[in-house]
């Protein structure tokens, strides 16, 4: 695969083959990163779990301390008096019936889905578009409540959801490159360690099998998973 000369130069600051702490790590990619535009910095953790299995679909939601520095469009599906509080909370766009079936035309203007458990019927309408997407809302990652209020609230605030690809990967923007060396550390380490805490009881061996940072552009950067398994 040929590669451009601004990768070249940038796998020249560090070692690719080399494994690194989290604080080395993030270290290596507040140098890396070099584009005219603000980039994300993102987690890769590849999970030793078979995604076919429903009970080792890893699933969640973690408040990172700072955020991810990008502004989240949310949808709220709801009704009645909870149509106002998702307003007031800060949705960016709320509705029943009638959003359904915008999606079903194929309107997917927004990053995040949440809705109260009374939707959730109707939502099945439109799974199979939401689902693969990784929009679907969920109780286990908080974007199915009754509070709605509070679950947007929480979103706001800098909470990310998380989801295993098709591969047992999971992907997810973790801050942007012009956050401090401490603000992307703090914000990796609170979603290490709620992969850790997600292992499934029947996962046999090593539940943690590789991680990397990257910033959008970047080259990755591999971390010492035996390190990061005893991150306090």
């Amino acid at each position: 695969m040929k590669t451009s000369k601004r990768y070249e130069a940038l796998i020249k600051k560090y070692n690719p083959q080399e494994t690194y702490s989290l604080k080395e790590g993030v270290e290596i990619l507040k140098n890396l990163g070099s584009c005219k535009f603000d980039e994300s910095v993102e987690i890769h953790i590849k999970l030793n779990v078979d995604p076919k299995k429903t009970d080792q679909l890893i699933r969640g939601a973690v408040e990172l301390p700072y955020g991810t520095g990008k502004k989240v469009r949310i949808l709220a599906i709801t009704t009645g008096e909870n149509v106002k509080k998702a307003e007031e909370a800060g949705a960016d766009y709320v509705g029943g019936d009638d959003v359904i079936e915008k999606i079903k035309q194929g309107w997917l203007d927004f990053d995040v889905v949440v809705a109260t458990p009374d939707m959730m019927p109707k939502l099945g309408q439109i799974g199979k578009i939401l689902g693969p997407r990784g929009l679907m809302p969920s109780p286990k990652s908080g974007t199915v409540s009754q509070d709605i209020a509070g679950a947007i609230k929480s979103l706001k605030k800098g909470k990310v959801t998380y989801k295993t690809d098709k591969t047992g990967v999971i992907h997810s923007a973790i801050g942007k490159v012009s956050f401090s060396t401490e603000q992307i550390y703090e914000n990796a380490k609170e979603f290490i360690k709620e992969i850790f805490r997600s292992r499934p009881q029947n996962v046999k061996g090593e539940f943690v099998k590789s991680v990397y940072l990257a910033t959008t552009m970047s080259p990755s950067v591999k971390l010492d998973v035996n390190e990061l398994r005893n991150i306090r």
